[in-house]
């Protein structure tokens, strides 16, 4: 899930509501593959506007840590990126596998898997990464590679939704899967629906994209399958992916 709005304490958004991310970690009600999110959970956060994101990511399930739990209480965000784990299988499951990814401004994560990933697609994908973004992948997992990917398209001047767009269609030109991809810079989220369900949620200034709602509040509207969410202080959007994004 992702956040933009007024200050908040990551405990309040993370950890108090009834069906909070720590919820969905353990018993997520719209996940569609796995009953739960063993495999670690990751944190990428905002303090202000101008900020470089913190983050704090650990191969530890959300309900058996400890530790982000006693410091998020005094943690204020205005922009957050959160995600639990369920790992692709034959991913190492160490911490490096963890969203949020980060590159200077820029927190990224993937719901959902690469079809056919160790059988010969990753080699594909990886050959299309440019040197310089190769050499920032710490990790085995998909979502890294992913991440990099997009970030040849922002160097090239992409728009965050562009930028995850591009990266889907290459994917899916050579596999399927299920393809959530979210990216955020602090001031703008952008995520696809793809295979996976996803919610956006727009109450004054408060802007959410998450994989589930966190409460029952009857603004969160559910982003239909095939589309592409972009969020910021103007507002939310959605749209169908282009003809030709995706496959």
């Amino acid at each position: 899930m992702a956040y933009l709005g007024p200050p908040v304490a990551l405990y309040a958004l993370l950890f108090e509501p009834e069906h909070s991310l720590l919820r969905q970690a353990s018993s997520p009600r719209f996940q569609t593959v796995g009953n739960d999110n063993p495999h670690g959970f990751g944190v990428g956060w905002f303090s202000d506007s101008a900020a470089r994101p913190a983050r704090y990511r650990t191969a530890k399930p959300m309900w058996a840590d400890d530790e982000f739990a006693s410091t998020a209480p005094h943690e204020r965000a205005v922009a957050v990126l959160a995600a639990v784990r369920n790992a692709t299988p034959g991913s190492a499951l160490d911490e490096r596998g963890n969203a949020p990814f980060v590159s200077e401004r820029h927190l990224f994560s993937l719901n959902g898997s690469i079809a056919g990933f160790r059988d010969g697609i990753e080699t594909a994908l990886r050959a299309g990464v440019s040197p310089r973004r190769a050499e920032g992948i710490e990790g085995d997992s998909d979502a890294e590679l992913l991440f990099a990917l997009t970030l040849d398209r922002l160097d090239h001047g992409a728009s965050l939704s562009g930028a995850l767009l591009a990266t889907l269609r290459e994917v899916t030109e050579l596999a399927g899967g299920s393809l959530n991809l979210m990216l955020t810079d602090g001031r703008t989220i952008a995520a696809t629906a793809y295979g996976n369900s996803l919610f956006s949620y727009a109450d004054g200034a408060v802007r959410v994209v998450a994989s589930e709602p966190y409460d029952d509040d009857r603004s969160w509207q559910a982003v239909p399958d095939r589309s592409v969410v972009t969020a910021d202080a103007d507002g939310v959007s959605i749209t169908s992916i282009p003809s030709g994004a995706a496959v």
